[in-house]
């Protein structure tokens, strides 16, 4: 009988494994070695600013996102728990840094490439990629369900991916409350400006 040499089996991989560089698209800051768990919260019936908040698996305010899109002259800003602006969305899906609408600060667009059978798919491209052959990250799934996930490219390297999270309360109160899991090194505010994009063209807004 032939011996069959035994070898341990391979290691599990991380459920998180970790970037070789960090994916920094706002700012560096927001890239942290661990996962980072985030609870989004709209208030479904407002139509008041700072509908929607991002905080923290304790409850700590992290970002806020102000005003809605109702013509082609309004904008959506991202600010930090202190108010400070982060970043700026245009109803065109483009998003710039601070609160500035120049060319010159713009960091990256948006562009949906499908919404068939109310499936998302999203192409996001760096304002360092003017061509646009290619897109730097793509968003896709059920946004109905709130189970997108964020990759990078067109690869199955997972940068993030959101949950649905119930509660009575939460339909009692009227909110609509879902978690995302940011992998290590990836930049969390550029998964939040990418949340409140995927939010407002699903509004038709």
């Amino acid at each position: 009988m032939e011996h069959v040499q035994a070898y341990p089996p391979p290691a599990a991989p991380s459920a998180y494994p970790p970037l070789a560089t960090p994916v920094s698209v706002i700012g560096p800051q927001y890239c942290h070695p661990q996962p980072v768990d985030l609870a989004v919260v709209r208030k479904v019936l407002s139509i008041t600013e700072g509908n929607f908040a991002v905080t923290d698996i304790n409850g700590n305010i992290m970002f806020k996102i102000k005003g809605k899109f109702f013509s082609i002259h309004d904008r959506r800003l991202l600010t930090d728990a202190a108010g400070n602006p982060v970043c700026t969305l245009r109803p065109r899906w483009q998003v710039f840094r601070g609160e500035s609408t120049e060319e010159k600060d713009l960091i990256f667009t948006v562009k949906r490439s499908s919404m068939i059978q109310l499936k998302t798919k999203l192409h996001v491209f760096l304002a360092t990629n003017p061509k646009e052959d290619v897109c730097d990250f793509r968003v896709e799934g059920s946004w109905l369900e709130r189970s997108c996930i964020i990759y990078s490219g067109e690869s199955n390297t997972i940068l993030a991916q959101m949950h649905k999270k119930h509660s009575v309360e939460s339909v009692l109160l009227g909110k609509d409350k879902f978690m995302v899991t940011v992998y290590p090194n990836v930049d969390y505010a550029f998964v939040v400006a990418l949340i409140a994009i995927l939010d407002g063209i699903n509004q038709g807004e």
